[in-house]
Order: C-alpha cells, then structure tokens, then sequence
C-alpha cells in the first residue's frame, strides 16, 4: 500500500510538471499524432475488469461512446476524473452513452479503483500503451490525459487535450450536445 501511495504521488508530480510546461493544448500531444477528426477512430479491444473481460470499440455501434484515457488509478486527478464521470453517467446513459476509461493499469487494479469509488462504466487495461499509442495518448510508461468522442458509427467527432478533471465531464457533455444536436 505504501509502494502505491509513493507510485502516485511521484505519477502526479510528473502529470503537474507536464502540465506546468506545457502552455496550450498542442504541447500535450506528446503522445504521437492524434487519430484525425471525422474519420474513423482506431478500434481496438482491451481487457476489463467488467463483463466478459474484454471490451472493443466496436461493441458499442450504434452507441456514441466517450473514450478518456487517463495516467493511472488512485492518483488525485484521476480520481476526480472519474468521479465526475460517475456522477454524471445517468446523463451520458440518457444520450445513448458509453464512457470507457483507458490507463496502463491492469484488471486487479481497475477492479479494486472500480470498487473503492463506485464506478459504473468499464475500465480497459492498455499494459503495454498500444492503443494509448494508436490515439496519440502515451507517454512512454502511462496514458496522457485525453479523451475522445465516438459516434454510432464508429467516427471520432471531438478531441480534448489538456484536460481539467473537476470540469472534464461537463465539457464533454456540452460537446456531446452540440454534436447530437447537428447530427439530428
């Protein structure tokens, strides 16, 4: 327990210095090159702690999904994070939906990061940043802080780089909004 409290603390010290020299959101694109908007978002399929144990992108056609990746479980921003994104999930389920989570920590700690704050919607085990990478969100040993939004077929329609956990859930659904709305 100690050695997981050391762990985040020196991931969030790392994420505050990121965050500190970076002054606008193209600085955290260090994680390679984005997936290009309107076109098709890079599928994949991760193991999870809910379910079946493994989740794809496409398991969610005809769903809008909201993919955040975040650098690690337990750390104070991710906590907020997700949080926010649990308090607000009956929202997202009334606009047809799914959150999924993403960081390199594995199933037992999902489960255990799941249970400690009661979170509702899956988190996905990317342990070795491959589909981190595939997004542009990986830097080197964790997931960087951005998420995306997936529409029902499967198009990636927005991105947010630079992410502010204690607003993050209330701009991606006024971005969802604003999508659903132009797609009616």
């Amino acid at each position: 327990m100690l050695s997981r409290k050391f762990l985040s603390i020196v991931v969030t010290i790392a994420i505050a210095i990121l965050t500190f020299f970076s002054s606008n959101s193209v600085a955290f694109a260090l994680g390679g090159t984005q997936p290009t908007i309107n076109e098709a978002a890079p599928e994949f399929t991760l193991s999870t702690n809910t379910g079946d144990g493994e989740i794809s992108l496409s398991d969610y056609r005809g769903q809008w999904v909201v993919l955040y990746f975040y650098p690690k479980d337990f750390t104070p921003g991710c906590t907020l994070e997700a949080r926010r994104f649990q308090q607000d999930l009956s929202k997202y389920q009334a606009k047809n939906t799914q959150i999924l989570g993403v960081s390199a920590d594995d199933t037992e700690s999902h489960e255990e990061f799941c249970d400690s704050e009661g979170l509702k919607f899956p988190l996905l085990a990317d342990t070795t940043g491959k589909v981190s990478k595939s997004y542009g969100s990986w830097l080197g040993f964790m997931s960087l802080r951005h998420t995306y939004i997936i529409d029902p077929d499967g198009i990636l329609r927005a991105t947010f780089l630079g992410v502010q956990p204690a607003i993050h859930s209330a701009e991606v659904l006024a971005r969802l909004d604003e999508l659903q709305q132009s797609n009616s």
